[in-house]
């Protein structure tokens, strides 16, 4: 489905003139902010090919309706959320629940939706019909070496994949660890990963780059063999420079302080790129910014002060992702929201007075640092986000379009009820 630009424009029409007052407040009130509208332009969010369908837990899936059963249509999907918030320019796929067969196909109909190919992503967590052999107690860290060159040989054929598409980097996430005390050797099992890694690493096109990812626990619940970020720095250290650590935000203990991970990993010149959700109690893959939005302007904050420390490039400097899982909304409503979040927090870091705040914190004036921030975060920034969307062609109320046009209803109509995203 795509929307008739007229539409857009007539539900543009209708909201300008009340747009226009509120964004004319915002910039009487935050001067300097108007040169923050192309930055907010040029800041894309790539939308996994796996989330625009009805997730689930392991008690159930509930099928929301219309959900896309092909590339194609996950990338129709994508491509209409574009057209609605002009910040989802990007699809990360997923190898090989989304294999392009034709890649002269998918090429013209990524070009006709206006998407690039952001990050590929392999799986090994899974066993696939037709595979060999099983990584039930493993892939790259496996004690088989089998199994292990099974992996190796996947992340490969993913690269491949990539390389046609015109996609530049690979994210490694892995299963890999143990239920038990005692099942696996930790030593031994860091070095098969690495060694495994290597492997693949030297298959890297000069211009590629691999994001290893991290998580705590799960579905292992002793140890992962990539657990935190000191882990995925050592993997990627060791591999060299074309190899990053990669931040999933419901990827951490309890209470990890994820800001100050992301300044030291961005002062090494190792952080890689985020994948964007959020949690109450560890992965619960929910919508971005709806449990802890402080945190993930915290987290901007010391994104943009480190991206403008090392002179980075805030829109192309790391991968901008969303990996999400929508149990029980629906899954297009709950990309805008997350989108929308993270433009939010983006532009409030923006708003941040950086020199005021290095000179409260040269005079440990702690109150005044707090103050700084807090000004930035309780700032109102949705026109500003809302006019970068006007000038680019898209929504100001993206959501409420979304609804009025019927999307879902004329999903469910052009694929039915019982369709269903593709591997879920």
């Amino acid at each position: 489905m795509r929307l008739d630009k007229k539409h857009i424009e007539q539900h543009n029409e209708s909201l300008t003139a009340k747009h226009k007052k509120k964004l004319a407040s915002f910039l009487e009130d935050n001067e300097g902010a108007n040169s923050y509208i192309q930055k907010i332009k040029d800041f894309q969010i790539a939308i996994p090919s796996w989330a625009l369908g009805t997730g689930g837990t392991r008690f159930g899936r509930f099928n929301g309706g219309g959900e896309p059963s092909s590339l194609e249509e996950k990338m129709e999907d994508i491509g209409l959320l574009n057209q609605l918030n002009q910040s989802s320019g990007a699809i990360s796929l997923h190898i090989p629940w989304d294999i392009p067969e034709d890649i002269e196909k998918i090429m013209g109909l990524a070009k006709s939706l206006n998407l690039k190919f952001d990050a590929m992503n392999s799986n090994t967590f899974q066993d696939q019909a037709d595979q060999q052999y099983s990584y039930k107690f493993g892939s790259l860290q496996h004690v088989d070496k089998n199994v292990r060159d099974q992996a190796i040989a996947h992340n490969i054929e993913v690269i491949r994949h990539g390389k046609a598409l015109g996609s530049k980097s690979l994210t490694v996430w892995l299963a890999d660890g143990s239920s038990f005390p005692g099942q696996l050797n930790f030593r031994e099992a860091f070095e098969n990963t690495l060694a495994s890694l290597k492997e693949i690493y030297a298959a890297l096109p000069a211009d590629w780059k691999m994001f290893v990812e991290y998580k705590s626990n799960e579905p292992n619940f002793y140890s992962t063999t990539v657990a935190d970020w000191g882990q995925s720095l050592l993997y990627a250290t060791k591999l060299g420079p074309k190899a990053y650590t990669l931040v999933d935000l419901g990827h951490h203990l309890p209470n990890a302080n994820i800001e100050q991970i992301v300044s030291l990993l961005l002062m090494e010149g190792k952080l890689g790129g985020f994948h964007f959700n959020d949690s109450k109690y560890g992965d619960d893959d929910l919508t971005t910014g709806a449990i802890k939005p402080y945190q993930l302007f915290l987290i901007f904050s010391e994104l943009v002060d480190g991206m403008d420390h090392a002179k980075m490039d805030h829109a192309a400097g790391l991968a901008w992702m969303i990996d999400a899982s929508h149990n029980i909304k629906d899954p297009l409503e709950d990309l805008l929201q997350s989108v929308e979040a993270i433009m939010m927090a983006y532009a409030q870091a923006l708003l941040v007075d950086r020199t005021a705040l290095k000179a409260a914190q040269q005079s440990n004036d702690v109150g005044l640092a707090q103050e700084i921030l807090q000004q930035a975060y309780r700032t109102d920034v949705r026109p500003l986000i809302a006019e970068a969307r006007l000038q680019n062609g898209g929504a100001l109320d993206p959501i409420k379009l979304f609804r009025t046009a019927k999307v879902r209803e004329t999903l469910i109509k052009e694929r039915g009820l019982e369709s269903k995203a593709t591997g879920l």
